[in-house]
């Protein structure tokens, strides 16, 4: 299954150019050195810059590299087509070899989430425009970077429980530490969030105005030897020739209510522990923790259906077993966190 996709047609159809139609394959990805920057470009724009396992083994060793290059003083990651920053993981190629009992439905999750730690733990400043639509694994791959820039286009949202996941990618780590028990809610319901929202919120650190992005990713690779602190002066200077427009916007009880009856009663519980546990602990910590989340999901049910009727036949009516929060057990949740002995994720 994953051989063929790989060098084919991505499961979303048309990322890659038809074999027929051009012998020019476009890359997922594309790595350049601009100035003394590292510029990722996430390049499937038909597709929404998903992100395959392909990309993910292309970007990890080249984080890697420019980590330890002298000639390197910054990372920038952003996506192509103006539409996405990237939409999330390539789902639906995870659920064809979960059901096939594929190794990509261990691999995809272990190599995402080691790619995410390295954001993380990366030492240059990293910086994400994230422009357009920036959902699951897009928020991966930047909210644990230094700098991460929206604009008004910019989407966000984390909207695994509605397919039987849980807001994996470090979300754990993330989420609960946004303010008040905002990350909770954006967890539990996949709200979006958009624009200037987004920054707001604490997930962007900075919001600059869309047509602005050219000149700053310029002004960005321009920098000689820039300090973390002569990044962010940039970016700070940017983001005050923006209009300082109204608060956070208000969200209500009774829609809260109505959007968490949609979910998987099993996500929403596993969720709940993942942000209460993930308050405390380290990113790397959170990321171990969600491998065996992930598995315990590739191993039930909901996530199949979920992404059935999300993704696949589109009636977006799952049926969810078990169907009810109350028949949720607290056993079944405490299994799904359980060790995986040699299988638990390391780094």
């Amino acid at each position: 299954v994953w051989q063929k996709r790989k060098l084919n047609v991505s499961s979303r159809g048309g990322a890659y150019a038809r074999r027929d139609m051009s012998s020019r394959v476009e890359p997922g990805v594309l790595l350049e050195k601009v100035g003394s920057a590292g510029v990722i470009t996430i390049n499937r724009p038909k597709v929404l810059n998903a992100l395959d396992m392909t990309m993910v083994r292309q970007i990890y060793p080249q984080l890697k590299k420019w980590d330890n290059d002298d000639e390197i003083d910054i990372v920038i990651i952003k996506g192509a087509g103006g539409k996405a920053f990237c939409a999330g993981g390539d789902i639906r190629a995870v659920t064809e070899a979960g059901k096939a009992g594929d190794p990509l439905a261990e691999d995809f999750f272990r190599e995402e989430y080691i790619l995410n730690n390295a954001i993380g733990e990366c030492r240059k400043p990293y910086i994400a425009l994230i422009e357009g639509i920036t959902m699951g694994g897009g928020v991966g791959l930047s909210v644990h970077g230094r700098f991460r820039v929206a604009t008004e286009k910019t989407l966000f949202a984390m909207p695994e429980t509605a397919i039987g996941l849980f807001p994996d990618v470090g979300g754990g780590f993330f989420l609960p530490r946004l303010r008040g028990k905002l990350g909770m809610f954006l967890a539990l319901t996949g709200f979006r969030l958009k624009g200037r929202d987004v920054q707001r919120a604490g997930v962007a650190t900075h919001f600059v105005e869309r047509k602005k992005i050219p000149e700053l990713e310029k002004e960005l690779v321009g920098l000689k030897s820039p300090s973390a602190e002569d990044v962010c002066r940039v970016l700070d200077s940017y983001q005050q020739q923006v209009k300082n427009p109204q608060r956070l916007q208000n969200i209500s009880q009774n829609g809260f209510r109505h959007t968490l009856s949609r979910m998987s009663p099993t996500s929403l519980k596993i969720t709940h522990k993942q942000l209460q546990a993930g308050a405390t602990m380290s990113l790397q910590d959170v990321l171990v923790m969600e491998y065996r989340l992930s598995q315990a999901c590739m191993r039930g049910c909901d996530f199949y259906e979920g992404v059935r009727a999300v993704l696949v036949d589109k009636d977006h009516s799952p049926k969810w077993n078990p169907s009810t929060l109350e028949e949720v057990t607290q056993q079944t949740v405490d299994q799904c966190f359980s060790s995986l002995g040699e299988k638990d994720l390391t780094f």
